[in-house]
């Protein structure tokens, strides 16, 4: 077994969940995967993953992410729409560059193999929100949590015209560049390096979050960009796939952290605030919007358990 850990900042959901992400993605690739948070050093938490294997987990799952092909997923039938027409991108109403870019260019082309699946998660397949995969070798990893048909939240936060293909290969792009300049340094903290991210993404990183209206600012109408990490918003995904943090009113979101190893079965539960028998830290955090997006701000703890 090997065994590593990484700084994490427990009051940014989008890290909580990207830590989730990291299990799972432990899990698939190396097996009999376990994390857990210690918050001994209350200035400095760290997240703990311990796997089959003697390299250290975190690396493993980066090095996935680094090498993996993205694919779409639809159901048997499906066939991508003809493209509408370009026009020139224009910002939308909350200046969101990027998603305007996503109206103007309506191709698909770009956005990955499309595979087709016997069992489709949603009702019907809307090319905006197609459900995503992972691959490699033999290893895959799906991304579906957004348009999740059950009776379970979805927990969509991106809207309008953007599309979940283009947001993930834009963050996959983002991480893979900043992989090839500095991987020593994701290694040891994957969630602390960040880039600036303007426009389309998942909308978990709680650095990305700003609200036009708050202060009459909006960063891309000023030209500065926003600064975030592409490792927590495509992990922060895959550690959604199997579990979801507890909406319990309307924008008015609770998550757990959890304090010694656990297995995924485990940690999804607590990730949701369900108390599993060892200690625990619960914290609560508002859904803002961004024209039509919700947005993950920083959180409050509300109870140790």
């Amino acid at each position: 077994m090997a065994q590593a850990s990484i700084p994490v900042d427990l009051f940014n959901p989008g890290q909580v969940f990207a830590c989730l992400g990291f299990l799972e993605v432990a899990e698939v690739l190396l097996g009999h995967a376990e994390g857990g948070f210690d918050w001994a050093d209350e200035a400095k938490p760290r997240f703990t993953l311990q796997a089959e294997g003697e390299k250290n987990p975190f690396q493993v799952a980066l090095e996935f992410l680094a090498e993996a092909e993205l694919q779409r997923l639809a159901p048997a039938g499906y066939t991508d729409p003809i493209p509408k027409k370009k026009t020139k991108a224009k910002k939308t109403n909350n200046g969101d560059v990027q998603a305007a870019d996503d109206e103007a260019n309506d191709s698909t082309a770009a956005d990955g193999r499309l595979c087709t699946l016997e069992t489709f998660p949603a009702a019907e397949a809307d090319r905006l929100t197609l459900p995503l995969r992972l691959t490699k070798g033999c290893h895959y990893l799906d991304l579906t949590h957004w348009c999740d048909g059950s009776s379970r939240n979805p927990f969509k936060l991106f809207a309008g015209q953007q599309r979940s293909a283009a947001i993930a290969r834009q963050m996959l792009e983002a991480f893979r560049t900043l992989w090839g300049q500095k991987q020593n340094a994701v290694i040891k903290d994957p969630f602390g390096l960040t880039v600036p991210l303007g426009g389309s993404s998942f909308k978990f990183d709680a650095r990305k979050a700003w609200t036009a209206i708050d202060a009459g600012y909006s960063p891309d109408e000023q030209e500065n960009d926003v600064e975030a990490s592409p490792v927590v918003e495509i992990l922060g995904a895959i550690g959604l796939e199997h579990a979801r943090p507890d909406e319990f009113k309307t924008r008015q979101v609770r998550y757990g952290v959890w304090g010694k190893l656990l297995p995924p079965l485990l940690a999804r539960a607590a990730l949701g605030g369900v108390f599993v028998g060892i200690s625990m830290r619960i914290f609560r955090f508002t859904l803002d919007m961004s024209g039509k997006n919700k947005v993950v701000t920083f959180a409050q703890e509300e109870v140790t358990l």
